[in-house]
């Protein structure tokens, strides 16, 4: 099993969410991390809160290619969690304007991209990890959220194309993506999703939430990443879902 213990990671969108989740579970096993994020408040405030326990925030955006290239090269991780997210706009498609419906393209997979590529061009070590957030919503769709399924699925794709590329250049290094296959809403992207589809389906915001079953917080899916990692069981494949009562499962077929 691998411990993690001193190794280095990078966390896209750690600052809150589930990244915050991941975060908190690759400090408890002694990782280094590195968390960049948009909001100054919420780096200060994770700044504060793990003074001293190998914890460093950057204050960047996760799309800007500049940014991903120079900090692999400088930080050289073993770990590089891509969790960077936007929260969509919720409105059924005709009442969506472009730049609401594509603004997970440009965010959530642009941003996927741009460190995927730096990362097989650089490239990271033999033996690295590149965790890739997608969603349940890429096999059963989100009618309310844009364009945010179809992004989702593609970075299912992208972890695949990643992956053929690395074992084609013999890199050694694994791309998997992590597909939590209910609405998380301890997340503001995920509470506002349960919010609105709640108010489509004329329940409570409770009862919707209670319908996926047990709860899946971000601490939970951060240990179920930190699984991916470090249990050889999850080393050959390429997509995961999660669920809170079900654990890991993987999407490969």
């Amino acid at each position: 099993m691998r411990s993690l213990e001193n190794e280095r990671a990078i966390v896209t969108g750690g600052s809150s969410g589930l990244g915050l989740g991941l975060v908190e579970a690759l400090v408890e096993r002694k990782a280094r991390v590195w968390v960049i994020g948009r909001d100054a408040g919420r780096l200060a405030e994770l700044e504060r809160r793990f003074g001293g326990s190998g914890v460093s925030v950057v204050k960047g955006d996760a799309t800007d290619p500049m940014l991903c290239r120079s900090l692999l090269a400088d930080v050289r991780p073993s770990v590089l969690a891509l969790l960077a997210g936007t929260t969509p706009e919720m409105a059924p498609i005709h009442e969506q304007s472009w730049e609401a419906f594509s603004a997970v393209w440009n965010n959530d997979v642009k941003s996927a991209f741009h460190w995927i590529k730096e990362a097989i061009s650089l490239p990271l070590a033999p033996g690295s990890s590149v965790l890739i957030g997608s969603s349940g919503a890429a096999i059963g769709g989100s009618p309310l959220s844009g364009g945010y399924a179809g992004a989702k699925r593609m970075l299912w794709w992208m972890a695949r194309y990643a992956t053929g590329v690395s074992k084609e250049l013999d890199l050694k290094i694994r791309f998997q993506a992590l597909a939590p296959q209910q609405i998380v809403g301890d997340t503001p992207l995920g509470r506002r999703a349960a919010e609105a589809y709640a108010r489509q389906r004329g329940v409570t915001l409770e009862a919707f939430l209670a319908s996926f079953g047990k709860p899946l917080p971000p601490r939970l899916f951060g240990e179920h990443a930190v699984a991916i990692l470090t249990d050889p069981k999850y080393d050959s494949g390429t997509v995961f879902g999660l669920k809170g009562d079900t654990g890991i499962q993987s999407l490969d077929g």
